[in-house]
């Protein structure tokens, strides 16, 4: 009698998903939100949000719908915060076009590897560390020169927001 390896179908939807979608309201909400400080209290929501619901899916399972709910809520709100401190002129726009950039050629390549119907999974790695460590320091910047009355961040050529994006893009295996 040989043991049959039963294979676990992941569910629909978690607690981690729930609060994955925490995310989306709070990038709706963030163009309206004209006040630096309180635009730093949705970006340190939407991070804890991602730091949290991927700690959640690590422990007690991932789902189908987390697979695309948390990149999308990333990218999204990272969208949303990006193009709103663009139309400030805080930074420069190359480094908003080498954010999006980014994220527009990760999803086409998600798409491409759909249509052709081979889904390739890329798990967290140490890269996920630094591209929070650098949108860490973006947030850094932005509420520095915020504080100076709006002189734009990064003018001696610091490249703030380079890569930034609080962890889009860092785990897109959940």
């Amino acid at each position: 009698m040989g043991l049959q390896r039963e294979e676990q179908v992941k569910p629909w939807v978690t607690r981690a998903d729930l609060l994955t979608a925490l995310r989306l309201p709070l990038a709706a909400a963030f163009p309206f939100v004209h006040a630096p400080a309180w635009q730093l209290v949705l970006v340190s929501a939407a991070a804890a949000s991602d730091f949290f619901d991927g700690m959640l899916a690590r422990r007690y399972g991932s789902s189908r719908a987390g697979a695309v709910l948390d990149p999308t809520a990333d990218k999204l709100f990272m969208a949303a915060a990006f193009l709103t401190v663009a139309r400030t002129g805080l930074l420069h726009p190359l480094e908003i076009v080498g954010v999006i950039g980014r994220d527009i050629v990760a999803t086409l390549g998600y798409v491409g590897a759909w249509l052709w119907r081979r889904p390739t999974a890329l798990p967290a790695r140490a890269g996920g560390w630094a591209t929070a460590a650098v949108g860490l320091y973006a947030i850094w910047d932005y509420g520095r020169a915020a504080a100076r009355g709006g002189a734009r961040a990064g003018a001696a050529g610091t490249g703030a927001g380079a890569g930034a994006g609080a962890g889009a893009g860092a785990k897109a295996e959940r």
